[in-house]
């Protein structure tokens, strides 16, 4: 018996050796796991006034003085801020400055959070980009329409903004209280609007799309789009001072920046019922944050380098010979150069955000004063060393409807 025992066991710790030698001969072939390391937001947003880069406040200043330029600007070079400023009323009826930590409504920079959360759902499985909109909403009532095509621009659909403002209009509906995505959805499917064009068949750009991608994050995490962009997005970039704010969840949104439309002080915009609606629009930040956000998908925090890459390829036909859209980017390319960037324009608010993927140069912009300041930076874009992105462009009257 003792034979027995004593012969189980050194078969038992031979059959252990050699288990741990297979283990060890296949170990040097597995994938080396990626370390990424958050990011130093302290250094990164560390930046003393007395080292600004004088020229660019030179022209910051003198677009204040003759093109009423008001609002953040922040403007960085190889991972560190070369010049960031704070000019002119957070809300003119009230006599409050802005500051460097002032919250904007984001309006259309919001569609690159978007995009990016989309992308992360593509990663994990959850969707795919030519997954169907009825998948996640069967009465919806445009077919052929795929998350590729709202991520492009692409999908044909009528703008929601429009169709929902002349229905409240016509029914006297309460414009106080903002509606959730999931109820613009309802009156969607209900009203069955008529759509601009079909399915992929030109780029229109167009608010519809990315509030039903905003919908469709919350369909398939079950989360609201607040809670997900803040546990995947604004959190691992290190985005404190970013939020989320519906008036379908707040009676006033929280913050202190107030919008300021048709370029008059006395135009201040009062948040209403299109303000419930996220996804192509609905984050606040600050451009602090939006530098990080910028960092943080350059170091990898955020998305494979590969779906950042797929998402920097222009998906529609060339316009003015150097401007098309990739998934939630506006793409500028020239010989040897790429800006990837997004414009905002939405309730007095309007702004700029360019990322020089070559060079490493970002630009943001925050203006609450909407006019055609931001279509006056040429000399910006030479100064900060990235090309001239919207030269002939856009119409000298600020005609930027696309927004």
């Amino acid at each position: 018996m003792r034979f027995v025992y004593k012969t189980l066991l050194t078969s038992a710790a031979f059959l252990i050796f050699l288990t741990s030698c297979s283990s060890k001969q296949h170990k040097p072939t597995d994938p080396p796991s990626v370390v990424i390391k958050p990011l130093d937001t302290k250094a990164l947003l560390a930046y003393d006034p007395k080292n600004a880069d004088k020229r660019i406040d030179s022209f910051i200043l003198q677009l204040h003085k003759t093109r009423s330029f008001n609002g953040n600007v922040l403007v960085a070079r190889h991972g560190k801020i070369i010049y960031e400023r704070a000019i002119g009323w957070a809300d003119y009826l009230h006599r409050d400055s802005l500051k460097i930590g002032s919250q904007f409504e984001l309006a259309s920079l919001t569609k690159t959070m978007t995009s990016t959360a989309v992308l992360q759902l593509i990663e994990r499985g959850k969707l795919k980009l030519d997954d169907n909109v009825k998948k996640f909403f069967p009465d919806f009532p445009y077919d052929g329409v795929t998350i590729r095509l709202l991520l492009t621009h692409r999908s044909g659909m009528m703008n929601y903004v429009y169709f929902t403002d002349d229905l409240y209009r016509a029914q006297h509906l309460d414009e106080r209280k903002g509606i959730t995505n999931a109820e613009e959805m309802a009156l969607i499917a209900k009203y069955k609007p008529t759509r601009f064009n079909k399915p992929d068949a030109r780029f229109l750009y167009n608010n519809s799309n990315f509030m039903v991608l905003g919908s469709i994050i919350e369909k398939v995490t079950g989360q609201s789009y607040a809670d997900y962009m803040k546990q995947n997005v604004f959190k691992p970039a290190g985005m404190e001072h970013t939020a989320v704010y519906s008036k379908a969840v707040y009676a006033k949104i929280p913050v202190d920046v107030v919008g300021h439309d048709r370029g008059q002080w006395r135009y201040s915009v009062a948040q209403n019922f299109l303000d419930g609606p996220v996804g192509d629009k609905g984050i606040y930040s600050t451009i602090g944050d939006l530098y990080l956000f910028d960092r943080a998908l350059r170091g990898g925090l955020l998305l494979k380098q590969s779906s950042m890459d797929s998402a920097y390829v222009p998906r529609n036909p060339i316009i003015h010979g150097h401007f098309s859209y990739g998934y939630g980017w506006r793409i500028f390319e020239a010989p040897g150069q790429q800006v990837i960037y997004h414009t905002g324009w939405w309730h007095g608010f309007r702004h700029i955000y360019l990322r020089d993927i070559k060079d490493d140069i970002t630009i943001v912009m925050l203006s609450n004063l909407s006019n055609g300041s931001l279509l006056k930076l040429d000399d910006l874009f030479k100064l900060a060393g990235m090309p001239v992105v919207r030269k002939s462009a856009y119409k000298g009257n600020g005609d930027t409807s696309e927004d």
